[in-house]
């Protein structure tokens, strides 16, 4: 079933890490929310394009929540770039103050401040953090684990990101057997500047994209818990845009916060879906 002509939009950037945000809270998602309507609007080159879409829902006991889908249309518990460009949405469309609020997603719920005029998220606790993950590695490859950031992620310390086969490897870890579910699989290297960067093979877009939010928190856990950074990393992303992780240590409980950039790269309306 086709969507109605003049659903507003905002597609927004987090990174590179795209997105359609659509305000669900007077208007429902209806079709829009179905597994095919998301994967034609998110087409490049005969849709919009983006990494996923994003409803602003209303929420009985937040301010708003948010449902994210990939660009497949499959449901995702979370995204930290997503939130990200969330919480400076709620900001440009009045929903929210200069001051820390809170939303609900899938994933549980997300405090949010802006710092130094960036948005920052806290994310809900880590979970399953195994600095070996127990798959082999290949040649290039030095340490491979894994931690669930709100979605599954293995996190593949390597010589050289720029060396990696994203596609190959990527594709070939994120269905590995040892999952219950698949995982993003995050490729992480320090290059000759010092500096940290990442490259992502995310699930549900089925390919690398230009960041992961919840991703470069998976890589600042595990290279903390290899003894390779402190509690603060920042992560260069495919992009070139850096996605800043922070660490805090709360009794057995690992809770990091992610900052970087949520942008409006333009409002549209859908002609035709």
């Amino acid at each position: 079933m086709s969507i109605p002509a003049g659903r507003r939009f905002w597609k927004m950037s987090g990174s590179g890490n795209d997105f359609l945000f659509f305000d669900a809270r007077e208007e429902p998602a209806g079709h829009l929310a179905d597994a095919a309507t998301i994967d034609r609007v998110c087409a490049r080159g005969t849709g919009v394009g983006a990494d996923g879409v994003v409803f602003i829902q209303v929420d009985a006991k937040e301010q708003f929540r948010i449902r994210y889908f990939n660009r497949d249309g499959s449901l995702g518990e979370l995204c930290g770039n997503a939130s990200l460009c969330t919480a400076r949405l709620a900001r440009e469309l009045g929903m929210v103050g200069d001051g820390a609020f809170r939303f609900a997603t899938d994933a549980g719920v997300i405090a949010a401040r802006f710092v130094g005029g960036q948005p920052e998220i806290e994310l809900q606790p880590a979970q399953g953090l195994r600095p070996d993950a127990g798959i082999a590695l290949e040649i290039g490859e030095v340490r491979m684990g894994f931690v669930n950031t709100g979605v599954p992620h293995l996190v593949v310390f390597v010589e050289d990101t720029e060396s990696v086969d994203v596609i190959r490897r990527g594709r070939m870890l994120r269905h590995h057997a040892s999952l219950e579910a698949g995982a993003n699989v995050n490729f992480v290297a320090k290059a000759a500047d010092g500096h940290w960067r990442m490259r992502t093979y995310e699930r549900g877009v089925e390919g690398e994209t230009l960041a992961c939010g919840t991703g470069a928190v998976a890589c600042g856990l595990m290279l903390e818990s290899w003894g390779l950074s402190g509690t603060e990393t920042a992560l260069e992303t495919r992009s070139g845009r850096t996605l800043t992780v922070t660490i805090r240590h709360d009794a057995g409980a690992i809770k990091p916060s992610l900052r970087g950039e949520g942008r409006v790269v333009f409002v549209g309306e859908l002609a035709e879906v």
